[in-house]
């Protein structure tokens, strides 16, 4: 995204969730049910424990932030115990580490191309074979919600 957008996305976002969204802040800890959304020029990752950590490390993919460096922290703190995807967006970030979630035992998925206004990102992801589910936007989120309920339990 490019720089000065991410609060405004964050508002927008917010508008039309039922999540409380947030831009992180360094030393946050993640609440559940919230949706967190790394500020302009920081790249963000997690530890075990929940706490968000935001630095100055490189760009990668030429963007910071990076999904890619979050997935890896995510995968690192988090392996199997946690579910990811990619929605809509431009290029490749963020592929190759959802595979690494995958290959960890991660629950993951891509936004189908229907559903998506660009499927640079979700393709790639497809293209790697690193989403155990192709959805629909409209289906995230019940399939999320049902992860939780079921306690894991895949229910496209």
């Amino acid at each position: 995204m490019s720089a000065g957008f991410i609060k405004g996305f964050a508002d927008w976002l917010a508008t039309s969730s039922r999540l409380p969204v947030h831009v992180a802040a360094h030393g946050e800890f993640l609440l559940p049910g919230h949706v967190y959304i790394a500020p302009d020029e920081y790249q963000m990752k997690v530890e075990r424990g929940g706490k968000i950590v935001l630095t100055k490390d490189e760009p990668e993919h030429g963007l910071r932030p990076s999904i890619s460096y979050l997935f890896r922290s995510v995968a690192e703190a988090y392996g199997c115990d946690t579910a990811a995807g990619l929605l809509t967006g431009m290029g490749r970030d963020g592929a190759s580490e959802l595979r690494l979630l995958k290959e960890c035992g991660a629950i993951t998925f891509a936004q189908d191309r229907e559903s998506s206004v660009v499927h640079g990102m979700p393709g790639e992801a497809i293209k790697l074979d690193a989403a155990m589910l192709v959805l629909s936007l409209e289906k995230i989120g019940p399939v999320l919600t049902n992860l939780v309920n079921h306690r894991g339990e895949i229910r496209a």
